[in-house]
């Protein structure tokens, strides 16, 4: 007899897509979870991008950010790399102050009718991780304006300027978008193959751990993902699991 108050099984992952746009607001976002279920995706021969919002120059409080941008940016690529993604590019919002609205989605949207993903990948965008833990402003603003976005690029008369000016015709090909992290989660990713990259891929952000804590970077980056994987599992058929949370369209 099934317990009524057992969490419900997570389903798999939709496997039948070719590209993907992962769309967040910081380095680092990504490598918290996500990015061992994109190894997995690139081991399959899927594309994946990212698209990041800021260049994450807010995010480490010792340094100026002029000088922590093309250090993060640097580590962002090399994180990438660690997961099979050669596509990254940076919008160059405001690190911390990203305001949802129709700039955001503008550029999202053109960045969508570039890559001309299947399947868009973003961060929580609720106002909370589950409980009282409280989201940031720009993972709710990203998040948020993702969703918008996949419905904004397959309309020439949102943003029509993106055909006039760029040449971007309109992409109305996004069948899902997946939220990384989302405390809602509904579909599963098994990751028993992507782990060890996933871990190396958030370990590539050393000068970020070694300024968020004073734990060996290696093992903190290790015990992390392996905590959550093995979360999942519990809702998954015991396998190791990055969740997300699936939005179908059309």
């Amino acid at each position: 007899m099934t317990d009524p108050q057992s969490p419900q099984e997570l389903e798999p992952m939709p496997t039948d897509w070719e590209r993907c746009l992962a769309v967040v607001a910081h380095p680092d976002d990504l490598e918290y979870g996500a990015a061992a279920a994109i190894a997995t995706w690139t081991d399959r021969g899927a594309e994946v991008g990212y698209l990041l919002v800021t260049r994450g120059e807010a995010g480490i409080d010792a340094l100026e950010p002029a000088a922590c941008a093309p250090l993060r940016e640097q580590e962002q690529r090399e994180s990438a790399a660690e997961v099979g993604v050669t596509s990254v590019e940076f919008l160059d919002h405001a690190d911390g102050v990203i305001e949802y609205g129709t700039r955001l989605r503008r550029d999202i949207a053109a960045a969508i009718r570039r890559h001309r993903p299947q399947l868009l990948l973003t961060l929580n965008h609720h106002d909370t991780w589950g409980g009282r833990f409280w989201n940031t402003p720009d993972h709710r603003a990203v998040g948020r304006a993702v969703l918008d976005a996949a419905a904004d690029a397959g309309n020439r008369w949102i943003f029509p300027e993106l055909i006039e000016e760029e040449g971007l015709a309109p992409w109305n090909g996004v069948r899902w978008v997946a939220v990384a992290a989302s405390p809602e989660p509904t579909h599963a990713v098994d990751v028993t193959a992507g782990l060890d990259r996933g871990v190396r891929s958030l370990l590539a952000h050393r000068m970020y751990i070694e300024a968020l804590t004073d734990e060996e970077p290696e093992a903190y980056c290790r015990a992390f993902l392996t905590r959550n994987t093995e979360r999942t599992a519990a809702r998954f058929g015991g396998r190791p699991a990055v969740a997300f949370e699936l939005f179908p369209r059309g």
